[in-house]
């Protein structure tokens, strides 16, 4: 936790450093800037732009080493600390398609981080460049860096209201150029199926196995 809040800190002096005057840290760790409006156009939306700074806790991300494997040409990928830890293109096909590329992982003891690391730096970055380049038009832009993803509650405390943007897109997916603009739903239900138990003599139409029950229900959700 206090690493996680050095970081978030840390990022609220970036943007501070950035020229974002209003970067700050609330009491829930959550970090919110913003980046002024350039168009003249009445009415323009305000859009946010969401990253996680947390990483997963399956899985140490201390003591990180990452290896740049310069100009990719295919083939698996074995990170050296653990060599059963492979990247396999079968697996992942993604990686065919960065052939030519710089692949950065980390030495397969450790995560990288890039989960959800590179969202922020990519939100960093583009403040960076819209602030150094005010002819490109555009309305408010909110800045929200969150904790707490990995472990289910990023948006427990999340300030809707607060932020102020109309439609907002979370930094944190896959291939270059994809937007999903739908997920599963993580809620659950429980459900009990009553039967009757009745002593067999007597059963005949009276008695009534719960299984069946769920059975017929599931066919007529079906």
């Amino acid at each position: 936790e206090g690493a996680l809040v050095d970081l978030l800190r840390h990022l609220v002096d970036e943007l501070r450093a950035l020229g974002l005057s209003d970067a700050a840290m609330d009491e829930h760790g959550y970090v919110m800037a913003t980046i002024p409006a350039t168009s003249q156009k009445p009415g323009v939306p305000v859009i946010g732009f969401i990253a996680h700074v947390d990483t997963s806790p399956e899985m140490s991300g201390a003591g990180v080493k990452p290896i740049v494997h310069r100009n990719y040409q295919g083939g698996d990928i074995v990170l050296p600390d653990d060599p059963t830890a492979v990247l396999h293109p079968a697996e992942i096909p993604y990686l065919t398609e960065r052939a030519g590329d710089d692949i950065i992982t980390a030495s397969g003891t450790t995560l990288l981080g890039a989960d959800n690391k590179a969202g922020v730096a990519e939100i960093v970055a583009a403040a960076e460049y819209l602030l150094a380049h005010p002819e490109i038009p555009h309305g408010p832009i909110r800045i929200g860096f969150t904790p707490d993803e990995e472990v289910g509650t990023g948006t427990k405390y999340f300030d809707v209201a607060k932020f102020g943007a109309k439609y907002a897109y979370t930094m944190d997916g896959g291939p270059r150029g994809e937007i999903e603009y739908e997920s599963f739903s993580a809620d659950a239900m429980t459900i009990t199926f009553q039967g009757r138990n009745t002593h067999p003599g007597y059963a005949k139409g009276v008695i009534v196995n719960s299984i069946k029950v769920r059975a017929d229900q599931v066919l007529a959700w079906a």
